[in-house]
């Protein structure tokens, strides 16, 4: 598989989709079958429930969409990031960098879909200790995009130049 498509952009891409398609089962899940959005909450764990959310806005509730026009401008912006983080993604070569940036990917292209069908996001993952919530209500799509910045950035603060030829061995980058 040489030039664009390298086995790790394709192990990037198929991580992207794979994560879609599981937000997407497991959202399908709370609302069908548990039938989340009657019954509103289920107790799981002592520190996890299942809380039915439908969130209008992005990242800790900013821009809400309280409009049509607001739901399809947050349904274009959050595409046009996508397609920036796929092309990003597309240009990267080590492993570690597209992992991140799939992760990113697979968790927009989750949230896009809701936002694109039913004009808001399903969150249901209710992490707490007592009564304390040190987290929104969020999603695996979520928690998927949040773990890729932090690799992102982390790999960015921690991580020194260097390039993996086509079968994933790491030679030092060239100056």
């Amino acid at each position: 598989m040489g030039g664009f498509l390298t086995r790790n952009r394709v192990i990037g891409l198929s991580v992207a989709v794979f994560l879609a398609v599981i937000d997407q089962i497991v959202k399908w899940y709370v609302v069908g079958p548990l039938d989340l959005r009657t019954v509103r909450n289920i107790e799981l764990l002592p520190f996890f429930d299942l809380t039915y959310t439908e969130n209008y806005g992005i990242s800790l509730g900013m821009l809400q969409a309280t409009n049509m026009e607001m739901r399809w401008l947050l349904v274009g912006l959050t595409a046009l990031i996508a397609l920036v983080v796929l092309v990003w993604m597309m240009r990267e070569k080590l492993l570690g960098d597209i992992l991140g940036l799939s992760m990113i990917l697979g968790g927009a292209i989750g949230n896009i879909r809701d936002r694109y069908m039913l004009g808001y996001v399903v969150d249901y993952a209710d992490l707490h200790i007592g009564t304390f919530r040190p987290f929104l209500v969020f999603n695996i799509a979520d928690a998927a995009i949040t773990i890729g910045v932090v690799i992102i950035l982390a790999r960015s603060l921690f991580v020194r130049e260097k390039d993996e030829n086509s079968d994933g061995k790491t030679v030092p980058a060239e100056n």
